[in-house]
């Protein structure tokens, strides 16, 4: 049954009218009617709220008890496409099984606001959190795409600049190499429905505006990683980013960084945004509640 749905998620976005390299203002408009055809479930309360200036989305679903912890959202797009908006899906279905408050961010896009403003924004949406007195171990961090390399980035500006780190890091199917090195860019060209490496370097030039792509806060495969807190990284098998979520793990690994790596056989990139309908996505982002509640401290504690 699992294969199935992998398999009917694949036809979906194979047949999907997004081209990730496409023209941007209306692959802006594309990629947010897809991310908002579903309706959101009943019990998901959403509003808008700042974050040191940075426009985001608070998100609360399921219980109203007092939450649990704050998950930082990033959302995916290449770095070009998407919004806060446009990710509270996935984020809810990640504070319904946290029973935490999702903060989704709206950081500047490219190439009207090309690198670093992403790594600027995320950092003061942080910071911001640390400043209303929210403590870092009640922190979780959770990107998807480019918002998993951007969180990455998040980790590695927050340890340059001596601020406490958050309890864990989240990365789904991240994007970590600009650089499009990994041999899978190859070996799962034939098989990834929604990612071509053209259209990730067309998105990468326009994110770099002539940046070196291998830059640690651009591309954290090619960082330093230590320091860093613990990290979950999940990646489908059929998708052409696989090669960066492994190279990540072995680099956390050799960092001595706590690392969880979970691949998905069959499934194609960021396939937990249809956990909905799909029990493998489902379990997947089971995976993620369970690795983020062992990690937070609420309170603060050590």
């Amino acid at each position: 049954m699992t294969d199935s749905q992998l398999d009917h998620i694949s036809d979906l976005l194979l047949n999907s009218p997004l081209d990730l390299g496409g023209d941007v203002p209306k692959m802006r408009r594309v990629f947010d009617e897809i991310l908002g055809s579903a309706p959101l479930p009943a019990d998901v309360r959403t509003r808008t709220v700042e974050l040191g200036a940075v426009p985001a989305v608070e998100v609360r679903a399921g219980a109203t008890a007092p939450a649990a912890g704050t998950v930082l959202y990033f959302h995916g797009g290449a770095y070009a496409l998407g919004s806060a908006a446009a990710g509270v899906g996935l984020a809810s279905e990640i504070a319904r099984r946290t029973a935490a408050t999702a903060l989704c961010v709206d950081y500047r896009l490219a190439p009207e606001h090309p690198f670093p403003a992403a790594v600027d924004d995320v950092l003061a949406a942080y910071r911001a959190l640390l400043d209303q007195g929210t403590p870092a171990g009640s922190v979780a961090v959770v990107g998807e795409s480019a918002g998993g390399g951007l969180a990455l980035a998040l980790l590695l500006a927050v340890r340059d600049a001596g601020l406490p780190q958050p309890s864990s890091a989240t990365v789904l199917s991240p994007w970590t190499d600009l650089t499009q090195s990994g041999a899978s860019m190859t070996t799962r060209a034939d098989t990834d429905p929604a990612l071509t490496r053209q259209a990730l370097a067309t998105r990468a030039a326009d994110y770099l505006a002539g940046a070196d792509p291998r830059t640690p806060q651009a591309s954290p495969l090619h960082a330093d990683l230590r320091g860093l807190p613990p990290l979950l990284i999940q990646a489908g098998g059929r998708e052409i980013l696989l090669d960066d979520a492994l190279r990540l793990a072995a680099r956390a690994a050799h960092a001595d960084v706590p690392v969880t790596l979970r691949t998905f056989p069959g499934a194609p990139h960021v396939f937990q945004g249809f956990a909905p309908v799909v029990d493998e996505a489902a379990r997947a982002l089971n995976q993620v509640a369970a690795f983020i509640g062992d990690r937070l401290r609420p309170e603060g504690r050590a």
